[in-house]
């Protein structure tokens, strides 16, 4: 764990400057936390420690954190309503079944760097 993110905030705005259809296929300029669960829950454990969580949305497993006993979920925008929190544990092999490499290592080395991803409209 780093301590280059010390706030959940100013973590919260990194990884938002951050997403981009590089770090997920569904990113979307008029929804940006679209698929991001699982590479952004990978990268606030890696800055924040905690443990990863999963929940079923609509038959598709989302991915957040809990960090000092409390839920937080980044990308809970990409939803048109709230959802429901099953709170499974998860581990990184589940919510590496969900992104790829590239798109794991690019999400972190921009959130590390401060630098903001080039935004492509889809």
């Amino acid at each position: 764990m780093t301590t280059a993110c010390p706030s959940l905030i100013g973590l919260y705005h990194k990884l938002s400057n951050a997403w981009s259809a590089e770090t997920s296929s569904q990113w979307r300029s008029d929804n940006p936390a679209a698929g991001q669960c699982s590479v952004t829950a990978l990268v606030v454990q890696d800055e924040l420690g905690g443990a990863i969580l999963t929940t079923n949305v609509n038959g598709a497993w989302h991915f957040y954190n809990e960090i000092d006993g409390r839920r937080v979920d980044f990308t809970m925008s990409q939803f048109d309503s709230p959802i429901g929190y099953d709170d499974l544990p998860s581990n990184r092999q589940e919510a590496f079944s969900d992104t790829s490499a590239a798109q794991y290592e690019l999400l972190l080395g921009l959130v590390r760097s401060g630098r903001s991803a080039g935004k492509r409209t889809p």
